[in-house]
């Protein structure tokens, strides 16, 4: 049968139980031979169902998990012939999670047909691992580079055991790993990293836009063992091996490799850093000696779902504010000299340019771009040091998520008065595939001076819009925030079918914007979720309630006069992504509260971890229409 429905083509029960001699400095004929099988028949098998999540639209990552192949088959060996390992394979890297998947069917909790279902909704196999969600997973990687800290605990709890960790090195650019290694050496843990030096991260090579960073060096700085091989080599990769665990302390093999070594159209490049397309799986499987068939009838019969809804209110058009945020600030950019735009901005990536628009500034004007790695605290401490003269703006751009990550450095720069500009893309739950550990649903967090010291926070609820609040704020001073989401947005329309936020529209800081007038309650929105609310809204007037509709595009200020037209109107719903114990619906009524305003009021936000998958994610947390024209109704009795 074919697609998804077909048996796992694949006979992982091939797969050799090894048991490795850690005293041994080299491995045998027989041994190497085992190895070298087990090794193809798991690549092979993470080359056909990663390829199912190119094949979904939902994404996924391949090259990572064929990578660290090598490492696992040896990991597994050697918790076979001992128990002093403490026997799970954790990792830093969770994009790595087709890896954790297919450890969770070789132990019998997952059949393997269920690998077929890569990142689909409601399938249990998201884009990180989560420990309690998926049978057979036994840690939460978190995000990247976070793993290290947690495993050194492991460690102290288990002193007569040996902890292994998976590491990347993208995954050491970060500083908790800097931290991790201090403590290791100190405490002389018994921790012991296999790293995958590929130089290949999603914007590019290390070596080219770190110049400086080198892992060898870097862990030797810290007082670790090292040892570097070129990964491909099993002997060497062995005799790696044996020389950590013979070293009492921590230590490290740097594994050296291309990015998915042998794989056509993706080996050492960062495009092998997310998922394999489908012709190139094909391929691969073909020339690995397997019927085309085997993964054409599966691949080629896996398609995109989509969700046929037609929102009122709404363009059919769409686009991606986190791109057009590139586009606004080029536009802005344009307007002067190369040599005044090098004196007063600096851009600063994280490695994320491709995902958070800074791609299109890089290409417009690369006098102002400034490459950089998976540093978040320290590039965004940089951009804002950039701005601590007056005449003077950082730009600095990441994940939403990744706010949670730079809380301290906020309160530095606000402290020094500087002035930053932050764009945090894939803001709430939208297209989530990555699931729960990427949600950006705390942004609120980057309001945390006290109540004299002043932040923006602006989340644009369509591209046009974003261009205005781009125009606008773009210069001005202070820590100003720009959110967008990682789904497209269609554009809001007028009753006449022109964009509200069309070309005569100029974004107000703190204005909200009456979108609809309304007699009988107020629901309140912003970003993804206006155009949702929208359509809502209007399917309700159009059974007669004469409801209203409010764009709150600056999240942290009160205006005054829509709070209190909406404050004596019956009720005011909240409807917003972000997390409901922190975001604007924890906050509104309070503010309606201390102006005497009372009306019913209700708040709607996310509540729970994520389903996988991409457009499910909003139902899934009970935000699409349907589930706010639910609760109107009911603040409306």
């Amino acid at each position: 049968m074919p697609g998804t429905e077909s048996a796992f083509p694949i006979d992982l029960g091939k797969f050799k139980k090894l048991k490795l001699d850690p005293s041994k400095p080299q491995l045998s004929d027989d041994e190497r031979t085992t190895l070298r099988a087990n090794i193809e028949l798991l690549r092979d098998a993470i080359v056909l169902f990663t390829a199912t999540g190119a094949a979904r639209g939902v994404s996924g990552h391949t090259g990572g998990a064929f990578d660290t192949v090598p490492e696992v088959c040896i990991l597994l060996s050697l918790f076979d012939f001992s128990e002093k390992f403490h026997p799970i394979i954790f990792d830093e890297a969770g994009h790595r999670v087709a890896t954790q998947y297919l450890l969770a069917v070789m132990e019998g909790a997952l059949p393997a047909e269920h690998l077929l279902h890569y990142r689909e909704a409601n399938s249990k196999l998201p884009g990180h691992p989560e420990l309690g969600l998926t049978p057979g997973i036994k840690f939460s990687s978190g995000r990247l580079g976070h793993m290290w800290s947690l495993v050194n605990g492991i460690a102290l709890a288990n002193r007569d055991k040996t902890v292994f960790m998976l590491g990347s090195d993208g995954s050491q650019q970060e500083g908790d790993d800097a931290e991790a290694a201090r403590l290791a050496v100190a405490q002389g843990l018994n921790v012991k990293l296999l790293i995958d030096d590929n130089d290949v991260t999603i914007a590019g090579h290390p070596s080219q836009y770190l110049k400086g960073y080198e892992l060898p060096k870097t862990l030797n700085g810290h007082g670790l063992k090292v040892v570097t091989v070129q990964g491909e080599d099993l002997d060497a990769l062995w005799g790696g091996v044996h020389e950590i665990l013979n070293y009492n302390g921590p230590a490290a093999v740097i594994v050296k490799r291309k990015m998915a070594p042998g794989v056509d159209s993706i080996e050492g490049s960062p495009h092998g850093h997310d998922v394999i397309p489908v012709k190139a799986a094909i391929n691969y499987l073909e020339k690995r000696g397997y019927p085309a068939a085997i993964s054409s009838d599966i691949l080629l019969n896996i398609k995109p779902s989509g969700v046929p809804y037609v929102y009122e209110g709404s363009s059919k058009e769409t686009a991606a504010n986190r791109v057009e945020f590139g586009e606004a600030v080029s536009r802005v950019l344009d307007g002067f000299s190369k040599e005044e735009n090098a004196k007063k901005v600096l851009v600063i990536d994280s490695d994320l340019e491709g995902s958070t628009g800074l791609k299109v500034i890089h290409t417009k004007h690369p006098e102002v771009f400034l490459p950089s790695g998976i540093m978040e605290r320290g590039n965004f401490s940089a951009a804002a040091g950039f701005g601590f003269e007056a005449g003077k703006f950082g730009v600095f751009s990441t994940f939403a998520a990744f706010l949670e990550m730079v809380v301290s450095e906020i309160t530095m720069a606000r402290l020094n008065n500087c002035n930053v500009l932050s764009h945090f893309s894939h803001s709430g739950v939208d297209e989530m595939a990555d699931n729960t550990c990427h949600f950006g649903i705390n942004n609120f967090f980057g309001d945390n001076g006290l109540s004299d010291a002043q932040s923006w926070l602006y989340f644009p609820a369509d591209a046009a819009q974003m261009d205005a609040v781009i125009k606008r704020v773009f210069f001005e001073r202070g820590i100003r925030f720009v959110f967008s989401t990682r789904a497209k947005v269609p554009y809001i329309l007028r009753e006449d079918g022109s964009r509200f936020y069309g070309k005569d529209y100029e974004f107000v800081p703190g204005k909200d914007d009456i979108i609809v007038e309304g007699t009988e309650g107020y629901v309140v929105s912003f970003g993804e979720m206006l155009y949702r609310s929208y359509d809502a809204v209007l399917r309700l007037r159009g059974q007669g309630m004469n409801i209203g509709l409010i764009n709150k595009t600056t999240l942290n200020l009160v205006d005054e006069n829509v709070i209190r037209k909406i404050g004596t109107s019956p009720f005011v719903l909240v409807v917003e992504s972000q997390n409901q114990k922190t975001g604007l619906g924890s906050k509104f009524g309070t503010w309606l509260l201390e102006r005497r305003l009372t009306p019913k009021y209700g708040y709607m936000g996310t509540l729970k971890e994520g389903c996988g998958g991409l457009q499910e994610q909003i139902p899934h947390q009970g935000l699409d229409p349907q589930s706010i024209i639910v609760k109107i109704k009911q603040l409306s009795q």
